[in-house]
């Protein structure tokens, strides 16, 4: 897999991530929901930590510089 995700978009991934696990587990716990925005959230989180987003490949879409490492 080759990075495709940028800084920036890792970083407002890790925050939206952040307020659905938040939403989820206390606003909405226990419901379908709350299950809904941990999940999103999760997927979130995991795109953001391995700079691989499946669904902009499939776009062609690439938010980061050539040369920038992670």
């Amino acid at each position: 897999m080759k990075p495709n995700v940028g800084s920036l978009d890792r970083l407002i991934r890790l925050l939206l991530a952040s307020a659905l696990f938040y939403l989820g587990l206390f606003l909405y716990s226990g419901s379908a929901l709350g299950i809904g925005l941990v999940v999103a959230g999760g997927v979130l989180l995991v795109t953001s930590l391995v700079s691989f987003c499946g669904l902009y490949r499939l776009l062609g879409i690439h938010t980061n510089q050539p040369n920038e490492q992670f």
